[in-house]
């Protein structure tokens, strides 16, 4: 006897062939306007249901154009991977499965998996064994886990119990960041009730990196209960900061040391890359992301905490409705969500699928497609390389070619050259600004990459530049 939902998954798969076999052909970048997103969508909510089949049909049909071909070999805009084909596999079998992946008792299998993903995580990141973990939404989940988790120990070192007191009357707790951290480390700050003025923001080298110096000087400064920032892989150049000689001092005045790994962590998996890494291993709390470089579906985030106590006193939540898991480890203990995707499983299966090899290699193409991108295109007339290529990231900016052309030419220049690549459909690229200029972003990250998508978006580049 078929399941009712059976036809419906089948036109699913149906569709969802049809969008993975024409990635390579397809435009990259969404068609469909707002206006006519709108229109399709904004039907009328009747009364009376709609057959599922028809439901994805026509689903299908009124979002067509307005999906970027992320998933294909061609997208470089953002730092977004794409789906390795296990983890795609898995991430619908976690719908099918439907388990809430809160505790050990409401889906056992999705518990054991996530701690299995978590050992060889933390195996693979050379972190201590010892340390606890979360998967989350995203980096951006994973920072405010970690910093939550700095909050407690921090506070408590300073004799406050934040989780019953709250922050008011708190001991003033500053962060050191440096002046080009990611938007989401400010977030989540702000999330978890410092506030931006606990901000303490220093300037990076010429390299991009944080100086021994500057942190010296930084912490210097002030006193209390201090964390501080790190970076493994800006998004701009991809530099990664010297954490043989900032962890050390950081600890030394007593703080807490928080690694933003968003995509620059997975270096570690790579034997070309993982020198970048060197001592990160000495942090507290490392964060990244899986649907980046483990190419994973959205969304997948994971954290990482040295102090496995201030984690969980941070996150944990019992209740009498609640079974606790025994041995099992209970996901809600290190997760600031309760009902939650069971995200292991994709994660579980990408990792199995690549290997640690396969996983060396995915890092390895993704950089030396950056490089390839990043130099092939500045050495087109009228561009330039401002900044890397460093891991899998580049920038590099068009420069308007009329006489006493200025900065505010040559961004707009940038801007008239970046939307005409992405009208054209071959390639989709994401602008920035990098030290007071407009650029455009190389960012590769997706396993589908290879030296034909890079020699495409080089020639569209080109026919652009020369229109």
């Amino acid at each position: 006897m078929t399941d009712a939902t059976t036809p419906a998954l089948e036109r699913a798969l149906h569709h969802a062939r049809a969008h993975l076999e024409t990635l390579d052909t397809q435009p990259v970048a969404a068609r469909a306007d707002l206006a006519t997103l709108r229109a399709r969508l904004g039907v009328p909510w009747t009364d009376a249901g709609v057959p599922a089949v028809q439901v994805v049909d026509d689903l299908v049909a009124a979002t067509a154009g307005g999906h970027h071909a992320s998933a294909g070999g061609r997208f470089f805009g953002w730092v977004i991977g794409g789906a390795l084909p296990a983890a795609l596999a898995a991430d619908w079998l976690t719908s099918t499965w439907d388990q809430n992946a809160g505790l050990y008792a409401c889906g056992p299998a999705a518990a054991v998996t996530e701690e299995v993903c978590g050992a060889w995580l933390k195996d693979l990141f050379d972190l201590p064994a010892h340390a606890s973990f979360a998967l989350t939404t995203g980096c951006q989940l994973a920072h405010v886990t970690a910093l939550a988790a700095a909050r407690h120990a921090v506070l408590e070192a300073a004799g406050w119990d934040v989780e019953q007191e709250g922050l008011f009357g708190a001991p003033r707790v500053r962060i050191i960041v440096n002046e080009d951290r990611h938007g989401s480390v400010d977030r989540a700050v702000r999330q978890l009730g410092f506030g931006r003025a606990s901000l303490q923001i220093v300037p990076l080298d010429p390299d991009g990196r944080l100086g021994a110096a500057s942190l010296a000087q930084a912490l210097a400064v002030g006193s209390g209960p201090t964390i501080v920032v790190l970076q493994a892989g800006d998004l701009h150049l991809g530099a990664c900061d010297d954490y043989e000689a900032l962890i050390p001092l950081a600890k030394a005045a007593g703080a807490w040391v928080h690694v933003d790994g968003a995509f620059g962590l997975w270096a570690k998996a790579s034997p070309r890359r993982a020198h970048l890494m060197r001592g990160i291993e000495a942090a507290d709390s490392w964060a990244t992301d899986g649907h980046k470089w483990l190419n994973v579906p959205y969304d997948s985030g994971l954290a990482f905490v040295r102090d496995a106590a201030a984690h969980l006193a941070a996150m944990t939540l019992s209740a009498s409705y609640l079974a606790p898991g025994g041995d099992a480890r209970d996901q809600i203990d290190f997760t600031p969500e309760f009902s939650r995707r069971a995200r292991g499983f994709a994660i579980y299966a990408a990792l199995r699928e690549l290997g640690r090899s396969g996983l060396a290699d995915l890092i390895d193409r993704c950089c030396d497609h950056a490089a390839a991108l990043a130099h092939g295109i500045a050495a087109l007339p009228g561009a330039e390389l401002i900044a890397g290529p460093g891991l899998n990231q580049a920038m590099v900016r068009f420069r308007d070619p009329r006489e006493g052309a200025g900065e505010a030419d040559h961004a707009l220049r940038t801007n008239a050259v970046i939307a005409a690549i992405n009208a054209g459909g071959e390639a989709f690229f994401s602008p920035s600004v990098w030290r007071g200029r407009r650029g455009m972003r190389i960012s590769v990250s997706n396993w589908r990459t290879d030296e034909r998508d890079v020699a495409r978006a080089v020639e569209t580049v080109r026919g652009v530049l020369a229109a």
